[in-house]
């Protein structure tokens, strides 16, 4: 008799749980339908706005042109073989070569290779002697012995010897300087895949910053054999194949860029430093220099960076799933088939607010300067920000810090360029008239066109001669203050470059 009524009690509780339930999802799928119509309305007018005032954020304005193969760095013949050869090492690394121009870097007994590099913040140079003896000792080694480095029966000057072994890729080196008078570089990849390729770059890269050591290996050689043109001639190959990363769209190419224009910097001291260059090669080199504009190419690769990983985002909101590869395979797929639109809409609106804000102002290439200020703005609204998560925001703080970070490279990759460039008029000035300026006044209009101011803080770089007859040039660094060109060393030997200043000095000979 007692069971009907609970029955139907039972029935009506689970009869409006239901209709709660439904109402409740109703309701969740009206708010995310309204949070997907206002994420994706405020992203359309954000980007109207910044077309507006001529910020274009499309994928396609970030893939370089397309080229003519004759036209091109990439598909000269010598350069296309090299990097064929190096997908094939890095899929399988048991691979054998004999005609690599980089085969002193890459194969062979790399316990013996010389690893010492100088500095020219330390005033110190390489010493040619440890690769005189690696090699001698690898070319009698039976087990380490290739076909790529002729030696001679006694042992010469370091620099003889370093010559001659080089001298089998004379014939690369040439072909390598015949592909860098192309007017163009753009490499064999999807661009049109923004930031999901980027393992069809790293090949490149790598084969190009151990080409650059190869070349500097021959300029140090050639400057202390005294033959001072070719050490120039391979000093600007050296520059131009770091500039065949200019109009790439990813941040890590444009890094690896500074990283070959510091190993030129430091070919470009020792030269300097050997006084081996005469007016018309120092001219030649400062014009060289004149031609870098890493300040502007900071604003490339962020707009590139930026561009590449709203295309991503998009391509997320659109197939619901990312992928990401190495060396072409798949290794890691992650599904967002739960993820409103909004989250995606919302993601691409911050992280294009974030360039605007705080990363695109950092450098100012108009006026040759950085500001630290946006920097410790965009630090302070970065920590702000962790204290309270929204999961709009997520992606763009995700990637904010190593992004902002990037600008005390490109920053001190130029001032080096600068100092060079100064360095080439000083001693320019001491050829003719046997000594340095007492001030840097002295250069400008003459020698070069304007003095470049210090790309901290606009000031004037600061400039003294020193008893011994040279000199010091430098910036005030990252800290902004003066130090009198002091040059903070960490206690295992390296330099801190956020302390102390930034120093170029060159003594007497």
């Amino acid at each position: 008799m007692n069971e009907k009524p609970k029955s139907k009690w039972s029935w009506r509780l689970l009869r409006w749980g239901l209709i709660g339930l439904a109402g409740l999802i109703t309701l969740a799928a009206v708010v995310v339908t309204e949070e997907n119509w206002r994420g994706k309305h405020e992203w359309s007018a954000y980007r109207r706005a910044a077309e507006a005032r001529g910020e274009i954020i499309d994928l396609s304005w970030t893939i370089p042109p397309a080229v003519p193969d004759d036209q091109n760095f990439f598909a000269a013949p010598m350069v296309a073989a090299a990097f064929t050869t190096e997908r094939q090492l890095q899929t399988d690394p048991k691979s054998t070569t004999t005609d690599r121009l980089d085969m002193i870097l890459y194969r062979g007994d790399s316990a013996r290779w010389p690893d010492k590099d100088g500095d020219w913040q330390l005033r110190s140079v390489i010493d040619l002697k440890p690769w005189q003896t690696y090699f001698r000792e690898y070319n009698q080694s039976a087990e380490g012995r290739t076909n790529g480095f002729p030696m001679a029966a006694q042992p010469q000057t370091p620099a003889a010897d370093v010559l001659l072994a080089l001298s089998a890729f004379d014939p690369a080196i040439e072909a390598l300087r015949q592909a860098s008078q192309r007017p163009s570089a753009r490499l064999p990849m999807a661009y049109e895949k923004g930031l999901e390729d980027l393992t069809g770059l790293t090949p490149w890269l790598a084969v190009e910053k151990r080409w650059t050591r190869v070349m500097r290996l021959r300029t140090l050689a050639e400057l202390q054999a005294g033959q001072s043109q070719p050490a120039l001639d391979d000093v600007k190959l050296s520059l131009r194949l770091a500039d065949t990363l200019r109009d790439q769209p990813y941040l890590i190419s444009h890094l690896v860029r500074v990283a070959l224009l510091a190993i030129g910097t430091q070919s470009i001291y020792e030269g300097l430093n050997q006084r081996v260059w005469n007016d018309t090669q120092l001219a030649d080199l400062e014009n060289t220099l004149a031609t870098e504009n890493l300040l502007g190419d900071f604003q490339r690769a962020m707009r590139g960076e930026r561009n590449c990983g709203v295309a991503s985002i998009e391509s997320w909101r659109i197939t619901r799933r990312a992928e990401f590869a190495a060396l072409h395979v798949t290794t890691n797929s992650t599904s967002f088939w739960l993820v409103p639109s909004a989250f995606f809409y919302q993601n691409e609106l911050a992280i294009a607010e974030k360039f605007d804000q705080f990363l695109l102002p950092l450098t100012d290439p108009t006026n040759h300067t950085i500001s630290l200020a946006t920097y410790r703005a965009g630090e302070a609204a970065y920590r702000e920000a962790t204290n309270h998560f929204s999961p709009y925001k997520i992606l763009a703080y995700e990637t904010f810090p190593s992004l902002a970070s990037c600008v005390s490279r490109f920053a001190f990759a130029q001032e080096g360029l600068d100092l060079a460039r100064l360095a080439c008029a000083l001693e320019r000035y001491r050829l003719a008239h046997g000594g340095f300026p007492e001030h840097l006044d002295a250069l400008a209009p003459g020698l070069v066109p304007a003095l470049p101011p210090d790309v901290i803080n606009g000031r004037p770089l600061h400039y003294r001669r020193t008893d011994d007859g040279g000199y010091v040039l430098y910036s005030v660094g990252w800290n902004e203050s003066d130090d009198g060109g002091t040059v903070v060393v960490t206690k295992k030997g390296a330099i801190d470059r956020n302390q102390g200043d930034w120093v170029w000095q060159l003594p007497s000979k």
